[in-house]
């Protein structure tokens, strides 16, 4: 699995960061996911290898505009680029009146079916992509959401020693069992398939938060995840100062969390845009690593723009570039 940061800066872009933009796919895969698109979005796509060609489905978490005001540009380049396939967006019910009023009002035509679906009725997992997608309501000035992204189970490996030692011939009757199909032999022995499978490895999972200032809420899915991807908006400091009305997470409140979740590999993100590199104290993007590293003993990462990251399979993650 590999997750893309398109833009890493919260409220307004900076010279080093733009907005909010992350996608995400299974590795190796020209399918991919968008969650989020803050406006600026589709410039980062053009220094990677994404293409919109590719594109399977649009995630928005929540309807301010640093995560959405790049939505109807990506759209209409899409349509400019010959896309003809239907393309999901998934979100809040003011992302579809947003897109509908800008269709309107500036004569935007798309050459491909957007399918809509209310994030607020998503009752069961959403799929995609070779993922299954689950979302979590958050705690923030208007309705927001976190995606799970969880890979789709795939099944056991043949027990290839186990096949061999008990003289079941290789062929066409292996890729049988492997399918999950009992079968007969010629010398009339009955094969359970499930005697000869391995366990399946188990799925791994990428938690994608949208501005959250009770992480809490995401207990339900973290238990099994591998990574989460969260806001670190403020240092706790700076939190303490600006109050409660912004509804957003400082560092610490973050890496609590994960902390007593036992979570792996942690990524922050969604940066104010008053910590820079080599900043002052109080203004530099170390103060947010310091404050969590104080606290969190896993996989630490501070996502910066344009960089990618992969899930090993032994639940390792590591930034490729």
């Amino acid at each position: 699995m590999e997750i893309l940061f398109l833009g890493t800066s919260s409220g307004t872009p900076t010279k080093q960061r733009n907005v909010s933009g992350l996608a995400i796919r299974k590795a190796n895969s020209k399918a991919w996911c968008l969650v989020d698109c803050g406006e600026g979005t589709q410039h980062q796509l053009l220094e990677t290898n994404l293409t919109l060609k590719n594109l399977q489905a649009i995630f928005i978490t929540h309807i301010h505009g640093d995560h959405c005001y790049g939505l109807p540009g990506l759209l209409a380049s899409a349509a400019m680029q010959g896309r003809d396939k239907a393309l999901w967006l998934v979100g809040p019910k003011k992302i579809q009146q947003y897109i509908e009023a800008v269709m309107k009002t500036t004569d935007l035509w798309l050459g491909f079916d957007i399918k809509f679906v209310d994030v607020e009725g998503l009752s069961d997992a959403f799929q995609v992509a070779e993922f299954e997608v689950d979302a979590v309501r958050l705690s923030h000035r208007v309705p927001s959401y976190a995606y799970s992204f969880t890979e789709e189970t795939t099944p056991g490996k043949l027990n290839q020693e186990k096949l061999k030692s008990d003289g079941i011939p290789a062929g066409p009757t292996w890729g049988k069992i492997q399918c999950g199909e009992d079968v007969v032999l010629d010398d009339g022995r009955k094969v359970i398939a499930e005697d000869y499978l391995l366990p399946p490895e188990t799925p791994r999972r990428i938690i994608v938060s949208g501005d959250n200032d009770a992480p809490e809420l995401l207990s339900r899915v973290a238990g099994q995840a591998s990574v989460l991807v969260h806001e670190s908006t403020y240092t706790q400091e700076h939190l303490d100062k600006v109050g409660s009305g912004p509804q957003h997470s400082s560092a610490k409140i973050v890496a609590e969390f994960a902390e007593t979740c036992h979570l792996p590999n942690l990524v922050l993100t969604h940066f104010s845009p008053r910590y820079v590199v080599n900043g002052d104290p109080g203004h530099s993007i170390n103060d947010i690593e310091e404050e969590a590293r104080s606290i969190y003993s896993g996989n630490l990462f501070l996502a910066n723009d344009l960089e990618c990251y992969e899930l090993k399979k032994d639940g390792l993650l590591v930034r490729t570039k």
